[in-house]
This record gives structure tokens, C-alpha cells and sequence, in this order.
């Protein structure tokens, strides 16, 4: 992949100060590491290792940016407010990337505890970090689930988001309007991403692709949700890792212009903008599981169950805004993607591989 067209490189960070990472042992955050790496960027990654998921994961994830030039660890909760002030103050990062949440729609019903402490409790400390020692840009993940009861498709950051169906999809709609009053009250320039449905190798394993995967290898049933009448915008994640990076070489500015007679919810006259990252395409979920018995050469054995609580039918993400404003759009084909992830997994899982 080519290297993003964007201001952000060693030689245009101001005194060569680093970037902040923070969830940089987790999925994505991972791999944005690694890309700023490559260009020849100093990182501090932050992460406090939880075990929401198989903890060897988030360790091996970590073991392929520790020891590289350029890479500093420091092991922290985000709701440590002492800590995440501690990490800004030392480091004085120019561009803070903010990946470290409470993931999972399913979890936050059964642990809604968790989310306020990470997502809201945590998010909060970032801003305030931020505000005492002021990065050029604050980069932060949103989700597609903001999009949340919505039927009118694709969306479009354009469209109102304050119907949520779980209480993950609430933390990230909160973060946005967080993001959005310091942007605001400060001038600090703020970017919220809204993924939809991230995969690839060294993905998380609660995600539908990863657990089918899983239980195919082992001849075990998937469970398909909605008796399979289900559609995601699948989005690769080299795709999402561009879109961050040249998202965060484009801090937004501040916009005279704007009509708050009728005002575009995903814009603002403070610093504050909101992009979709997704695919551009409405995948059938049983096209999803076709793809993935053909990369492993394997049916699957199906269980057909009701809608999950918490779960939407459809995504599918308008990008324009995204396209407008930084000249990208994500473009890796769901099959081809699926093949690269199997074959990680193959290599790392299975045993007569």
C-alpha cells in the first residue's frame, strides 16, 4: 500500500514529537502503530492489556511493535485520569490517536459498568489530558452503531444519530458531543471516526468473522442471527489504518460558514468533524459465510437464530465526506480480505497447518 498523502510524517512533527496511540495492543490500534513506525514516526502506545478477549492476542499484537525504533510502551487505564495526565505531560504528543475503548455491542448489555469507566470515564480524561498539554490534532474512534434504529441507507454523517440501540452505540455518540463542547470551549482540533464492522488478521475474536472461522476449523454449528437476513459494510483494515492516518494529517479547522440555522450534524463552526470509514458496500451476511467456507474449504454446519438484542439488520456507509475532505476511499473486497484473515488464522491456530 502506498504511503497516505498527508502532513504527517518525522519531518513535519513539530520538534519531533511523537504520536500517541492509545488501545495500541488491540486490533486496530495495532496497526496504526505500525504504519507511523514504517514512515519513520515516533509512537507512545498506550493500552491497559485487559482480558475482555484471549490476553496471548492483545501480547502478541504489542510484541510486534516492542524493540522498534521509535516505539515506547507505557502500560495505563484511560480511566486513570493521574495516568493518561502523566503520559501527556511527558511525552507532549503533536497528534493523539484515540483507539483504547470498551468494545462490543453484546457486552454492553451485560456489563454496562465497564463502558462508563472506559468509554465515557476514560474518553473524558483524554480530552482533559488534551486540553492541559494541546496535541494538533485529537483523532478518536466512533462506530457505525451510532447510526443506531436508522432504516434510511447508506448513512450518512449527514443524517441524525440520536436513535441508539445499545448502550455502546450511546458511549460513542456521547464521545462524539464530548470531542465536540472542547472543540468548542478550546480550539482543540478533533476528528471522530465512524468504523463499520472492521476485519482482517489479528482481528478481534468476538467479531462475527473470527468466531465463524473458529468454529468451522473446529467442526462445530455457527450461530447465525436473524436466520441470516442480516447486512454489513465490511471494511478491511489496511482501509481503516489509511483513513486514520490521512484523517489525522487533516486536522479540520474552525468554519465561518456554518449554518446553525440548519445545521449538518456531522460538521461545526469549532475544529470538530465526524467521517464514516466503511467499504462502500452492503455485503450479504451469508455471502460473508460462502466466502469463508471457500478460503478454509469447509462447510459450515448452521444454526439459524433470532435477532440479538442490541443488534441492527443493515449498515452501509456514505464516505463522500471522507472522500471530500482527505481523497480516499476504502476499496478491498470482502472476499479478498476474508482470504488474507484465513490464512493468518491457519497459520497461528491451526495445527496441521
Amino acid at each position: 500500500m502506498t504511503e497516505p498523502t498527508i502532513a504527517l510524517s518525522a519531518s513535519t512533527l513539530q520538534g519531533d514529537r511523537p504520536v500517541l496511540v492509545t488501545g495500541a495492543a488491540g486490533f486496530i490500534g495495532c496497526f496504526v502503530a505500525q504504519r507511523l513506525l514504517d514512515m519513520g514516526v515516533r509512537v507512545v502506545g498506550l493500552d491497559n492489556m485487559n482480558a475482555y478477549y484471549e490476553p496471548a492476542l492483545k501480547s502478541d499484537r504489542l510484541a510486534l511493535l516492542n524493540g522498534r525504533n521509535g516505539f515506547h510502551f507505557e502500560k495505563a487505564d484511560l480511566a486513570d485520569a493521574a495516568a493518561v495526565m502523566r503520559v501527556m505531560a511527558e511525552h507532549k504528543p503533536s497528534y493523539v490517536i484515540n483507539l483504547a475503548a470498551q468494545a462490543g455491542v453484546r457486552y454492553s448489555i451485560e456489563q454496562p459498568a465497564e463502558y462508563g469507566s472506559s468509554n465515557l470515564v476514560g474518553f473524558l480524561n483524554i480530552l482533559e489530558a488534551c486540553r492541559a498539554h494541546p496535541p494538533e490534532h485529537l483523532v478518536y474512534a466512533s462506530s457505525s452503531s451510532v447510526y443506531g434504529g436508522n432504516t434510511k441507507l447508506p448513512f450518512s454523517v449527514a443524517d441524525s444519530v440520536d436513535h441508539p440501540v445499545s448502550l455502546y452505540a450511546a458511549t460513542k455518540k456521547a464521545n462524539e458531543l464530548m470531542a465536540h463542547s472542547y472543540s468548542h470551549l478550546y480550539g482543540l482540533p478533533a476528528t471522530g471516526l465512524r468504523f463499520f464492522t472492521v476485519y482482517g488478521p489479528w482481528g478481534r475474536p468476538d467479531m462475527a468473522y473470527f468466531k465463524f472461522t473458529k468454529a468451522i476449523f473446529e467442526g462445530r454449528p455457527i450461530s447465525i442471527f436473524n436466520h441470516g437476513k442480516m447486512q454489513r459494510d465490511f471494511t478491511y483494515v489496511d482501509d481503516i489504518v489509511e483513513g486514520v492516518l490521512r484523517a489525522t494529517g487533516a486536522p479540520p479547522a474552525s468554519d465561518d460558514n456554518f449554518d446553525r440555522n440548519a445545521p449538518h450534524p456531522g460538521r461545526s463552526w469549532a475544529p470538530h468533524r465526524v467521517f464514516n470509514i466503511g467499504n462502500r458496500r452492503q455485503e450479504k451476511l451469508m455471502d460473508m459465510i460462502s466466502w469463508l467456507e471457500e478460503a478454509i474449504g469447509i462447510e459450515a454446519q448452521k444454526e439459524y437464530l433470532p435477532m440479538q438484542p442490541g443488534d441492527v439488520e443493515a449498515t452501509w456507509a456514505d464516505v463522500q465526506d471522507l472522500e471530500d475532505a482527505v481523497g480516499f476511499r476504502p476499496d478491498t473486497p470482502l472476499k479478498d480480505g476474508l482470504a488474507r484473515f484465513v490464512e493468518w488464522y491457519r497459520g497461528r491456530y491451526v495445527k496441521d497447518a
